[in-house]
């Protein structure tokens, strides 16, 4: 495979190894998932004291967020951020500081959370120790990102750089402010809040946490490797920005409508339904400038699986940005509550969005930072795009299917008042889409696998080139 000559100006070792743990991390954190998922079917499967549903789950929800999806975040925005500033990365210490110490943030979770040390606050589970070095690590991530914003080439501050920064920024506030606990012992702590006050800190945090970090952060990547492997410009530049103001002032707001029918006041849980409607139409724009960005381009769908991971994530999405709005909804919610729909329309984003887009990036980025022109294997990558697409389809499809009928069967009244169905009888109805969800998110898994597989053959081609460059030169070749 022909090379191309790395930009000597940029330091791409720790994109690289966020890069390569990315993909690590993912078939980790998706492997829990499908566990947990087939124990629903089999409560029995693997099932112990430290691997029971209660154990995994959040290990799961934090191995796919934080562990795959954050690695994801740090490679790219590394990446782009050295690219549209042309400038290398300011503090390269610092940043080999971010990754050693996120990893060692993901093994502390990885070992704690089975062992039940937890805050019980979702997406927030880790202990106050962790929760430190996750502190001092996000605040390194910021100085480096910011840094070399500042110490850049160009004039100009590209869009993907504004979400980039709003997302280190806000998730940095996010987590200091949720994060308040008072420590008893060296795993136990208790929140500094109280009642409903605590649960309306919890959501603000928790959905922001899906707001700026898997949503602002991937939108970063989508507004900078959509037009680079399609070869265009961005479709408007000036929507881009009008995307972005639109998003970070009307997000912070939208929290409170994961706590309808709650203690939370009234008012309070309208004001998250009515800021959560308002969201739908940044969003869309978002997802429309995405999109229309191939006007002039539409052929090379036929051809370019990368740009099918784009493309296909951003139809994911449109779709879930939709269904959020729609669920936040009071009447809707009460029919959707608790039920598999909320567990389908979390995954539409997560998997159709979220892991699409980071999986399309890194395929991009990966051959530039290892100095060659493309991965080892197109087939895979058009292999992997199938058994990921098919997979979320029947995924988000058993689960929504599954939630609507949960729903109407709890709500279902005989003439005398008494209920229809018992709970029991809606885990019965549950079971088909459940072994659906397994089949799906063994696609799903399968293809992380085949990435995996792909990944190791492209490093294994830059090692050879390499090898090949240093035979034929005369001179020392540095790394």
């Amino acid at each position: 495979m022909s090379q191309v000559s790395a930009h000597p100006a940029y330091d791409y070792r720790t994109v690289r190894q966020f890069a390569i743990m990315s993909v690590v991390w993912g078939i980790v954190g998706m492997t829990v998932g499908l566990l947990i998922a087939a124990q629903l079917v089999w409560p029995d499967f693997l099932a112990s004291q430290y691997s029971h549903f209660g154990r995994l789950r959040p290990l799961h929800t934090n191995a796919v967020i934080f562990a795959f999806g954050g690695c994801a975040l740090f490679a790219t925005s590394y990446y782009c951020v050295q690219r549209t500033c042309q400038t290398a990365l300011a503090f390269p210490a610092l940043a080999r500081f971010t990754f050693w110490g996120w990893q060692l943030v993901i093994v502390a979770a990885a070992i704690t959370l089975p062992l039940g040390f937890t805050t019980t606050k979702e997406y927030a589970e880790l202990e106050w120790p962790i929760d430190l070095l996750i502190a001092a690590v996000w605040v390194s991530y910021a100085i480096v990102f910011l840094g070399t914003i500042a110490q850049r080439k160009t004039s100009h501050i590209y869009v993907a750089n504004w979400f980039f920064a709003a997302f280190i920024l806000v998730i940095a506030v996010l987590h200091i402010v949720n994060s308040a606990f008072l420590p008893v012992s060296l795993f136990k702590s208790y929140s500094i809040y109280s009642g409903a006050m605590d649960a309306m800190i919890q959501w603000w945090y928790g959905h922001n946490a899906v707001g700026f970090f898997l949503t602002a952060g991937f939108l970063g990547m989508m507004y900078y490797f959509v037009p680079k492997q399609a070869g265009r410009p961005v479709y408007s530049y000036r929507l881009s920005i009008v995307h972005f103001w639109a998003l970070i002032a009307t997000y912070m707001w939208a929290g409170a409508h994961h706590l309808h029918y709650s203690a939370l006041p009234d008012w309070a849980q309208s004001v998250g339904m009515v800021m959560s409607l308002i969201l739908l139409a940044p969003s869309w724009g978002g997802m429309i400038n995405g999109v229309m960005t191939l006007s002039g381009a539409w052929h090379k769908l036929r051809t370019d699986p990368i740009l099918r991971f784009l493309v296909v994530s951003l139809s994911f999405y449109g779709m879930s940005t939709f269904e959020g709005p729609m669920m936040s909804i009071k009447t809707v919610n009460a029919l959707s509550h608790n039920t598999d729909w909320t567990i389908g329309h979390v995954h539409s984003g997560a998997l159709g969005w979220v892991a699409m887009v980071s999986i399309g990036s890194l395929y991009h980025l990966l051959p530039k930072v290892l100095g060659l022109v493309q991965m080892a294997s197109v087939r895979l990558i058009n292999l992997h795009f199938w058994l990921a697409t098919i997979g979320t389809v029947l995924y988000i499809a058993s689960m929504w299917v599954n939630g609507i009928m949960q729903g109407l069967m709890w709500r279902a009244v005989n003439p005398d008042g008494t209920l229809t169905y018992s709970f029991v009888d809606s885990v019965a109805a549950s079971y088909p889409g459940w072994i659906v969800r397994v089949i799906g998110g063994a696609f799903f898994v399968i293809g992380m696998l085949i990435m995996a597989y792909n990944c190791w053959l492209t490093v294994q081609q830059a090692k050879q080139a390499d090898s090949i460059r240093d035979l034929s030169s005369p001179e020392p070749q540095t790394v």
